[in-house]
């Protein structure tokens, strides 16, 4: 039988879900982990000061048997700090969370790769100098580019890492992926035969008891897990799984599975309630008037605020919106036109079947506006011409005209992204087909024909999605 050690996450999971957990409950979810014997107790990182380290200091007596893991990320100071705090500890762990994939490292970290391969190695050292066991978990692993994740575990090995942990974060990975993604990242570092090689499973698919069973047949040593927390493997979950197929899998955990469902249910009444749903993270920041969105809000909030917007996307496709209004949220707060104009520029990016090839406007105080608009449909020539109630709604009248169809004009937007004279015009435009809302985006140095562009790029993805 192949003995899996299980690390238990509930707390670091709780902390960034938002979870408004009090001291004393959070002391009471470790005695019940501690009762449960899981193997490794992870707490979140010390970002709350004096508050954190306290808590440290108390539960460092009262776990006899299991690792007490504390989340740091790469940062100097916060290393020091937990390396002090968690020293009083039976068995202490300190686990560096190290962003490889292009979108974390740049956008949740602010460095460059060489700058991360650096870092890594500087913060093991360090580390492992104060006697402290290591684990490096490399965040959205299952996107990174190959080369660079092969250089930074074997730059984690090299400077004395114990654990190495690879993180399927956007939780996209079938079974049979995840066996893949591990089977080649081992043959790549032969050194992963001197440490425990760790997994943790995001479950957006609901996907991750089943990865992390696949993982610990692929030589995985270590599975993270969590309790009443979305976003990771469950352990209830994945204690299910070894209850039904651990025998004939050959595989098992030293958790007290017989006393697992009574203290798991307890440690969901603890969380039960505590942390916001996507819908109550949306509510709490946007109103229909005030949209504030910030980086700190995760995936399911922005998914909800798409929702509110009126879009339904793909999960490639709000994958997308997400990394970019994570690119501009570390800059500032975004609204609701900011978040518009997010998914016009990057979700349902399609093949055009129209491309403006030219316009021609005129327009007065004292005539009617006209335009005569010229496409190319699969590299023909196509032409429409319209009167309208001012320019760009000739404009579009004569797209329509192309078309042979008329659509809802949802919503227009036009902005000036740079200054003076020359200013170069962007536009949105939303619009409304069989229900369904697509947005589209021009740029131009002409308003015009920004707005001209950014109907053409909506009306490809009507066309799109009606012809697959």
């Amino acid at each position: 039988m192949k003995k899996a050690v299980v690390t238990d996450a509930t707390l670091r999971m709780c902390d960034y879900a938002g979870c408004t957990l009090g001291f004393k409950e959070k002391i009471e979810i470790v005695k019940n982990l501690d009762r449960l014997c899981i193997d490794v107790i992870e707490t979140a990182p010390l970002l709350n000061g004096k508050s954190d380290v306290l808590f440290l200091h108390t539960i460092a007596p009262l776990v006899k048997k299991c690792v007490i893991s504390c989340a740091v990320p790469l940062d100097d100071a916060l290393v020091d700090l937990s390396c002090q705090a968690i020293k009083k500890a039976v068995n202490p762990r300190l686990n560096i969370i190290a962003p490889v994939s292009t979108v974390q490292m740049e956008y949740h970290c602010h460095r460059k790769p060489a700058a991360v391969l650096e870092k890594i190695a500087a913060l093991t050292a360090k580390i492992r100098q104060e006697g402290i066991e290591t684990e490096v978990s490399f965040a959205d692993a299952t996107r990174a580019e190959h080369e660079f994740l092969i250089s930074a575990v074997k730059c984690a090995v090299d400077s004395g890492a114990q654990i190495i942990t690879l993180c399927d974060s956007a939780g996209m990975m079938l079974p049979g992926e995840m066996s893949d993604f591990i089977n080649r990242v081992k043959a790549d570092i032969p050194e992963l035969d001197n440490v425990l090689l760790s997994v943790e499973c995001a479950d957006e698919l609901h996907m991750a008891p089943a990865c992390a069973i696949a993982c610990i047949r692929s030589g995985v040593g270590q599975i993270k897990t969590a309790i009443g927390v979305h976003g990771l493997l469950g352990l209830r979950e994945f204690s299910d799984v070894l209850k039904a197929k651990g025998d004939a899998l050959g595989i098992t955990a030293s958790f007290n599975r017989t006393a697992c469902s009574s203290i798991i249910s307890a440690i969901e009444s603890i969380i039960s309630g505590k942390i916001p749903t996507a819908q109550e993270k949306v509510s709490a920041v946007i109103s229909d008037d005030d949209w504030k969105l910030t980086s700190a809000d995760d995936m399911a909030a922005i998914g909800e605020a798409v929702k509110k917007l009126g879009y339904e996307l793909s999960a490639e496709d709000l994958g997308n919106v997400y990394n970019e209004f994570q690119r501009i949220a570390v800059k500032k707060e975004l609204g609701a036109k900011d978040l518009d104009a997010i998914v016009a520029t990057v979700a349902m990016q399609v093949p055009p079947t129209y491309s403006l090839k030219s316009f021609v406007i005129n327009s007065g105080n004292i005539i009617t506006s006209m335009a005569h608009v010229v496409l190319l449909k699969n590299g023909e020539e196509v032409q429409g011409f319209s009167m309208g109630d001012g320019p760009i709604d000739a404009a579009f009248l004569s797209i329509e005209n192309i078309v042979g169809r008329h659509f809802e004009l949802d919503d227009f937007q036009i902005t000036a992204v740079t200054e003076g004279r020359e200013a170069v015009g962007s536009g949105i435009v939303r619009l409304r087909s069989n229900g369904k809302l697509y947005s589209g985006k021009g740029i131009s140095t002409d308003v015009i024909g920004a707005s001209i562009r950014a109907y053409v790029d909506a009306l490809n993805k009507i066309c799109y999605e009606e012809n697959n």
